[in-house]
C-alpha cells in the first residue's frame, strides 16, 4: 500500500458504494483503480502519469468515466457523509469556500426586477429588520432603478450607419498614386 492509498478501514466504508455488475466476473483491482483515481486528483497530473501499480492508465480513466456519469462520486460522498453525521463526526466549521476563483458574468452586476416583486422584496426586508428601508444601513437597501423615458407614439430611433470609403479617397475620386506613377494627368 503506497503512502496515500486508502486504509482498510476506510476501504470498508467506500466499498459498499462501488458499483459491481449483478452478473460478470467481478472487477478486479477496483480498490487499486479508486487509488489511482484519488491520486490523479490528489497530484493535478494527466491520466497517463498515474504510477503502474494501480494499473494502466487507460483502465483507471475509463472506470472514472463510467462512475462520474453513473453518479457513484456524489452518492458516495453523501453516503459517507451521512455515515460521518450518524458518528457525530460532522464538523462544518473546517469549511472554506475560496471566491477567487468564482467567476460573474457581467449581466450578473445588476438585476431588473419587475415593479410589483421590488415592492414584495421591499416589505419583506423592512419586516424582516424592523425598521423603514431608508433607515437599514447601505448593504441592505434595495435600489431602485430609474425607469426609462417613456416613448411617444412619432418618436423613432434611427441608427447611423458608418460610411465606408475605399482608401484615399471617396469612391468618385481617383485612388491611391503608386510611387513613380504620374497620375491621371500625364499622358
Amino acid at each position: 500500500m503506497a503512502r496515500f492509498d486508502v486504509t482498510d478501514a476506510e476501504w470498508a466504508l467506500i466499498a459498499p458504494y462501488l458499483p459491481v455488475a449483478a452478473t460478470g466476473p467481478l472487477p478486479r483491482r477496483v480498490r487499486d483503480q479508486f487509488n489511482g483515481i484519488l491520486w490523479r486528483f490528489r497530484t493535478g497530473s494527466d491520466w497517463r502519469d498515474v504510477p503502474e501499480r494501480y494499473g494502466p492508465w487507460s483502465t483507471i480513466y475509463s472506470r472514472f468515466n463510467a462512475w462520474a456519469k453513473a453518479g457513484v462520486f456524489h452518492g458516495l460522498m453523501d453516503a459517507l457523509i451521512a455515515e460521518a453525521a450518524s458518528r457525530g463526526q460532522v464538523g462544518l466549521e473546517l469549511v472554506s469556500v475560496d471566491s477567487t476563483i468564482v467567476r460573474a458574468y457581467q449581466e450578473s452586476a445588476g438585476l431588473a426586477v419587475a415593479g410589483e416583486t421590488l415592492d414584495a422584496l421591499e416589505q419583506a426586508l423592512t419586516e424582516e429588520k424592523g425598521a423603514a428601508l431608508a433607515q437599514q444601513p447601505p448593504v441592505l437597501r434595495v435600489m431602485r432603478r430609474r425607469s426609462p423615458p417613456a416613448r411617444t407614439a412619432g418618436t423613432v430611433r434611427t441608427r447611423r450607419r458608418a460610411a465606408i470609403a475605399p482608401p484615399g479617397g471617396d469612391a468618385a475620386g481617383p485612388g491611391p498614386r503608386l510611387p513613380g506613377s504620374a497620375g491621371p494627368a500625364a499622358g
